[in-house]
């Protein structure tokens, strides 16, 4: 079994287009999990009106995403667990292809098409404008993880789960960061998503310095964080 873990909250306008992407891939044998933090809008009446055996939802209070998607891959059966973001929509070959190179790797991460709210393409190689790669301290300065493009091996969780106590990182990145210190990390340059970036989307994917509006010292605190706790998990790891 594989599991897609999708985390949602208000997602009315663009859930249906994104599940059913996914459920034309995946086998009769997977799940899709959704986890959904308290939607006040008509997200779960469009997930339940698809009909499909595959999807099963768990509610969850966090009130935010990472904690969002923290309780969907709690959930999750799978031996191998993509995650999704709702507003996405993958391209054919998607779950073929991650499924193959997770037969030799730990995790793999896609590369995509952005997109506008309408699914019009504006760039159709997120990698090359965002550098994405490998790197430890690379990711931990800028990070390059994305968790909608992002599928793994169930033996992450054990090492990545629960995250660390803050904020400041996000799934995504962290289990980025301990597949990179644990495994075998594989950035994949065939893009595999439409990614919609829109008014209400989560995740900015400009520099450093200009993908949220936070304060410069927020934002150093922030990496400041990130490195902290992976020098924390890499000297537990080593003494295991």
């Amino acid at each position: 079994m594989k599991s897609v873990c999708v985390a949602t909250y208000n997602g009315e306008r663009y859930i249906e287009a994104q599940l059913r992407s996914i459920l034309a891939q995946i086998e009769e044998d997977d799940e899709v999990v959704v986890s959904d933090d308290g939607s006040t809008d008509s997200t779960l009446e469009i997930i339940g009106s698809i009909g499909d055996k595959r999807i099963r939802v768990c509610h969850c209070e966090a009130h935010y995403f990472r904690d969002n998607f923290a309780n969907a891959l709690r959930h999750a059966k799978g031996e191998l667990i993509f995650l999704s973001d709702q507003d996405d929509v993958w391209l054919p070959g998607k779950y073929e292809r991650c499924v193959t190179e997770l037969e030799t790797a730990d995790l793999v991460c896609t590369n995509a098409k952005e997109t506008d709210e309408d699914l019009h393409v504006y760039n159709d190689d997120f990698f090359s404008v965002y550098h994405s790669g490998k790197g430890i301290l690379k990711n931990s300065l800028n990070n390059t993880y994305y968790g909608a493009c992002m599928a793994f091996r169930r033996r992450l969780l054990d090492d990545a789960l629960p995250f660390p106590p803050t904020h400041e990182i996000g799934h995504d990145v962290w289990l980025g960061l301990v597949a990179e210190m644990t495994g075998e990390v594989r950035f994949i340059d065939t893009p595999y998503l439409l990614y919609r970036r829109h008014a209400g989307t989560v995740t900015q994917t400009n520099s450093l310095l200009t993908r949220s509006k936070r304060p410069l010292w927020r934002k150093i605190w922030s990496r400041v964080v990130v490195l902290y706790n992976v020098c924390i998990f890499k000297i537990k790891h080593e003494r295991q």
